[in-house]
């Protein structure tokens, strides 16, 4: 969707903002690496990798999600929309240290995680977020938030168990704290986001979320490349 002017009604665009949740269920589905995530058959190197990863990108969310809220209540635009993303950044408070106690169960020190190169797919997430929510339009990232939860809800409980189905992997029972967690709890919030975001007809708004949502699509994939190989 292209940015317009005006606040002219779009009954369509919640629509568009699922199909770029969709759409990345679906290419990660034709995603060799991604699928073996998702159906637990990987080895202890390539889940570690993928929680690092994931780490470095987590680890923002919360002050991010502050800032862009902050920032919309400071300039008194669309203050809803400025409370939603502080009360997601209270919600996401601390996940960061689920993946640290997950990597820790698999061998891996915080100071190991932190001295891991994330690779370029998250670098340019934390990059993009950043500048939408300090510099950009803030509300953007609730286009983000929305396709990380779609995404959990549809393949985090998934993924959980496959691997302790597999049960290949050394201290696996104690390191899926992240992903079971998210897979039940953002069932909720993107329940709570369809409901708030469907009625915003502004289209600035609605085109700065679509935009971020397809970035995150696009840059979620890079997060499996070289990563995950298949168990032995």
């Amino acid at each position: 969707m292209h940015p317009q002017n005006g606040n002219h009604p779009s009954p369509t665009w919640i629509t568009a903002l699922e199909n770029e949740a969709r759409t990345l269920l679906m290419e990660l589905e034709t995603q060799p690496a991604a699928r073996r995530l998702f159906e637990g058959r990987v080895d202890a190197e390539a889940y570690a990798l993928y929680l690092v990863r994931t780490y470095h990108y987590v680890r923002w969310t919360t002050p991010l999600l502050a800032e862009a809220g902050q920032r919309m209540k400071t300039q008194g635009r669309h203050v809803g929309l400025g409370e939603l993303l502080l009360r997601k950044a209270a919600e996401e408070h601390g996940h960061e240290r689920w993946l640290l106690a997950d990597l820790k169960a698999l061998g891996w020190s915080a100071e190991r995680v932190e001295r891991t190169d994330p690779g370029p797919a998250v670098i340019a997430y934390i990059a993009w977020n950043r500048f939408t929510s300090r510099v950009g339009r803030p509300e953007a990232f609730l286009g983000t938030a929305y396709v990380l939860e779609y995404l959990s809800v549809h393949r985090a409980s998934q993924a959980v168990r496959g691997l302790l189905a597999a049960d290949t992997i050394p201290g696996i029972r104690k390191a899926v704290t992240f992903l079971r967690a998210h897979g039940g709890e953002d069932i909720g919030h993107v329940a709570e986001l369809t409901a708030l975001l469907g009625p915003l007809r502004d289209r600035e708004e609605q085109s700065a979320l679509l935009l971020s949502a397809h970035l995150t699509r696009v840059l979620y994939r890079g997060l499996f490349e070289e990563a995950v190989t298949p168990a032995h």
